[in-house]
Protein backbone atom coordinates (compact mmCIF):
# COMPACT_ATOMS: atom_id res chain seq x y z
CA UNK A 1 0.00 0.00 0.00
CA UNK A 2 1.19 3.49 -0.71
CA UNK A 3 2.44 5.31 2.38
CA UNK A 4 -0.50 7.71 2.21
CA UNK A 5 -3.04 4.82 2.27
CA UNK A 6 -4.03 5.37 -1.36
CA UNK A 7 -4.09 2.37 -3.70
CA UNK A 8 -4.24 2.55 -7.46
CA UNK A 9 -4.94 0.10 -10.24
CA UNK A 10 -5.76 -0.17 -13.90
CA UNK A 11 -6.58 -2.39 -16.82
CA UNK A 12 -3.80 -3.73 -19.04
CA UNK A 13 -4.04 -0.96 -21.66
CA UNK A 14 -4.40 1.84 -19.08
CA UNK A 15 -7.64 3.30 -20.41
CA UNK A 16 -9.40 2.44 -17.13
CA UNK A 17 -7.71 3.52 -13.91
CA UNK A 18 -8.94 3.66 -10.36
CA UNK A 19 -7.93 4.98 -6.96
CA UNK A 20 -9.05 3.61 -3.60
CA UNK A 21 -8.70 5.99 -0.65
CA UNK A 22 -10.11 3.73 2.08
CA UNK A 23 -9.58 0.24 3.42
CA UNK A 24 -9.69 -2.84 1.22
CA UNK A 25 -11.35 -6.10 2.25
CA UNK A 26 -9.15 -9.17 2.50
CA UNK A 27 -8.79 -11.07 -0.77
CA UNK A 28 -11.34 -13.78 -1.48
CA UNK A 29 -10.68 -16.39 -4.17
CA UNK A 30 -13.85 -17.44 -5.99
CA UNK A 31 -13.82 -20.75 -7.84
CA UNK A 32 -17.39 -20.60 -9.21
CA UNK A 33 -18.07 -21.53 -12.81
CA UNK A 34 -18.81 -17.93 -13.83
CA UNK A 35 -15.50 -16.64 -12.45
CA UNK A 36 -13.62 -19.51 -14.08
CA UNK A 37 -15.29 -18.91 -17.44
CA UNK A 38 -14.52 -15.19 -17.44
CA UNK A 39 -10.95 -15.39 -16.19
CA UNK A 40 -9.78 -18.80 -17.36
CA UNK A 41 -9.03 -19.81 -13.78
CA UNK A 42 -10.46 -18.28 -10.59
CA UNK A 43 -11.06 -14.72 -9.41
CA UNK A 44 -9.03 -13.26 -6.56
CA UNK A 45 -10.71 -10.06 -5.44
CA UNK A 46 -10.68 -7.49 -2.70
CA UNK A 47 -13.43 -4.89 -2.23
CA UNK A 48 -13.83 -1.22 -1.38
CA UNK A 49 -16.66 1.05 -0.39
CA UNK A 50 -18.03 2.85 -3.43
CA UNK A 51 -17.46 6.14 -1.64
CA UNK A 52 -13.70 5.32 -1.49
CA UNK A 53 -13.41 4.25 -5.15
CA UNK A 54 -12.79 6.74 -7.96
CA UNK A 55 -12.68 5.36 -11.51
CA UNK A 56 -11.36 7.27 -14.49
CA UNK A 57 -12.06 6.08 -18.00
CA UNK A 58 -15.47 4.68 -17.06
CA UNK A 59 -16.58 5.05 -20.68
CA UNK A 60 -14.19 2.19 -21.49
CA UNK A 61 -15.85 -0.23 -19.04
CA UNK A 62 -18.39 -2.74 -20.26
CA UNK A 63 -20.66 -4.19 -17.58
CA UNK A 64 -21.83 -7.74 -18.13
CA UNK A 65 -24.81 -9.07 -16.14
CA UNK A 66 -23.19 -12.31 -15.01
CA UNK A 67 -26.26 -13.37 -13.05
CA UNK A 68 -29.51 -11.92 -11.79
CA UNK A 69 -27.70 -10.58 -8.69
CA UNK A 70 -24.39 -9.19 -9.96
CA UNK A 71 -22.47 -7.74 -12.87
CA UNK A 72 -18.82 -7.81 -13.94
CA UNK A 73 -16.91 -4.80 -15.26
CA UNK A 74 -14.10 -5.14 -17.77
CA UNK A 75 -12.18 -2.92 -20.18
CA UNK A 76 -13.83 -3.07 -23.58
CA UNK A 77 -10.46 -2.54 -25.29
CA UNK A 78 -7.99 -4.92 -23.65
CA UNK A 79 -10.49 -7.24 -21.95
CA UNK A 80 -9.02 -6.89 -18.45
CA UNK A 81 -11.47 -8.01 -15.79
CA UNK A 82 -11.59 -5.27 -13.15
CA UNK A 83 -14.75 -5.26 -11.04
CA UNK A 84 -17.59 -7.38 -9.70
CA UNK A 85 -20.65 -5.60 -8.33
CA UNK A 86 -23.69 -7.00 -6.54
CA UNK A 87 -26.92 -5.15 -7.37
CA UNK A 88 -27.80 -2.43 -4.84
CA UNK A 89 -24.50 -2.93 -2.97
CA UNK A 90 -22.48 0.00 -1.66
CA UNK A 91 -19.20 -1.85 -2.26
CA UNK A 92 -17.40 -2.95 -5.41
CA UNK A 93 -15.15 -5.97 -5.65
CA UNK A 94 -11.84 -5.21 -7.33
CA UNK A 95 -9.76 -7.90 -9.03
CA UNK A 96 -6.54 -8.18 -7.02
CA UNK A 97 -4.41 -8.59 -10.14
CA UNK A 98 -5.45 -5.13 -11.34
CA UNK A 99 -3.88 -3.38 -8.33
CA UNK A 100 -0.62 -1.54 -8.99
CA UNK A 101 2.59 -2.56 -7.24
CA UNK A 102 2.93 -4.75 -4.18
CA UNK A 103 -0.34 -5.33 -2.38
CA UNK A 104 1.00 -6.88 0.84
CA UNK A 105 -2.31 -8.77 0.89
CA UNK A 106 -3.03 -12.49 1.01
CA UNK A 107 -5.98 -14.70 0.21
CA UNK A 108 -8.18 -14.96 3.31
CA UNK A 109 -10.78 -17.43 2.02
CA UNK A 110 -11.72 -19.64 -0.93
CA UNK A 111 -15.40 -19.76 -1.94
CA UNK A 112 -17.44 -21.97 -4.29
CA UNK A 113 -14.78 -24.66 -4.01
CA UNK A 114 -17.40 -27.23 -5.02
CA UNK A 115 -17.26 -25.72 -8.53
CA UNK A 116 -13.48 -25.46 -8.85
CA UNK A 117 -11.69 -26.90 -11.86
CA UNK A 118 -10.48 -30.48 -11.59
CA UNK A 119 -7.02 -29.51 -12.91
CA UNK A 120 -5.79 -27.87 -9.70
CA UNK A 121 -5.78 -28.33 -5.93
CA UNK A 122 -6.26 -25.71 -3.26
CA UNK A 123 -3.48 -26.52 -0.84
CA UNK A 124 -2.59 -23.20 0.79
CA UNK A 125 -4.23 -23.98 4.14
CA UNK A 126 -6.70 -21.09 3.82
CA UNK A 127 -10.37 -21.64 4.78
CA UNK A 128 -12.55 -23.11 2.04
CA UNK A 129 -16.29 -23.33 1.55
CA UNK A 130 -18.37 -25.22 -1.00
CA UNK A 131 -20.71 -22.22 -1.50
CA UNK A 132 -20.16 -18.54 -0.90
CA UNK A 133 -19.09 -19.00 2.60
Amino acid sequence: MASDGIRTGSCSCGRVRYTVSGPLRAIIACHCIECRKQSGHFFAATAAADSDLVVTGEKHITWYAASNVAQRGFCRHCGSALFWKRQASTTTSILAGSLDGKTEMTIARHIFCGEKGDYYDIADGVAQSVGNG
